[in-house]
């Protein structure tokens, strides 16, 4: 079955990324669609390997830097094709009232343990092509926020902290990949989200 999401949703997320860049939405995706991406986790366990960093010849591994272990997903599992499904029509609706050329959608299973985190990065630099709009699904259900976790998102110059967000179950936060560098700090319990990013085709 698949989720429509009403006109108003698409208006919100838009006049949100014009006004100021980023939002956080509170449990967007249907109940029944996070159950089963939960599974669907749960399930791919041992199909998990560590992330790196850099790209094709730079890339490397470094707990220093980022300590996460990663699942790219391809549509196949219901919910992960229903998933894919409704990021692209998310993607259809930015684009016609944005014009932001967003052509794809590519996302991964991000697996924090205990005491992992992610330095503070960007998703994207300015001019070049690629990841334009970052997305992050939270998939931790009855999370206690003293376990930390934080999604710390910063100003472009990277010295304001403009938003610190706990990863809790069904939570979905929006950001323009080249505007705000960002972290995960590290988290006191097993911290579980599908990281994505809406891409533009190099001119």
């Amino acid at each position: 079955m698949t989720h429509a999401c009403p006109d108003s949703l698409y208006d919100t997320i838009a006049d949100a990324l014009a006004d100021q860049g980023y939002l956080v939405l509170e449990n967007p995706l249907p109940a029944d669609l996070l159950a089963g991406l939960l599974l669907n986790l749960q399930q791919q366990e041992t199909a998990l390997s560590r992330a790196g960093v850099g790209r094709q010849g730079d890339y490397q591994l470094d707990n220093r830097i980022r300590g996460d272990a990663i699942q790219w997903l391809e549509p196949g599992v219901p919910a992960v094709t229903e998933f894919l499904s409704w990021m692209d029509k998310l993607r259809e609706a930015i684009n016609q009232r944005l014009f932001l050329g967003l052509f794809d959608y590519e996302s991964h299973y991000a697996v924090y343990e205990p005491g992992a985190f992610y330095q503070k990065h960007r998703d994207a630099f300015r001019g070049k092509p690629g990841r334009k709009l970052s997305t992050v699904l939270y998939l931790n259900p009855d999370w206690d926020t003293n376990n930390g976790g934080e999604l710390v998102l910063y100003d472009e110059a990277g010295e304001n902290e403009l938003l610190r967000l706990a990863p809790e179950y069904g939570r979905l936060v929006l950001f323009l990949s080249e505007d705000f560098p960002h972290e995960v700090l590290p988290a006191g319990a097993r911290r579980q989200s599908i990281a994505g990013w809406f891409r533009i085709k190099p001119l």
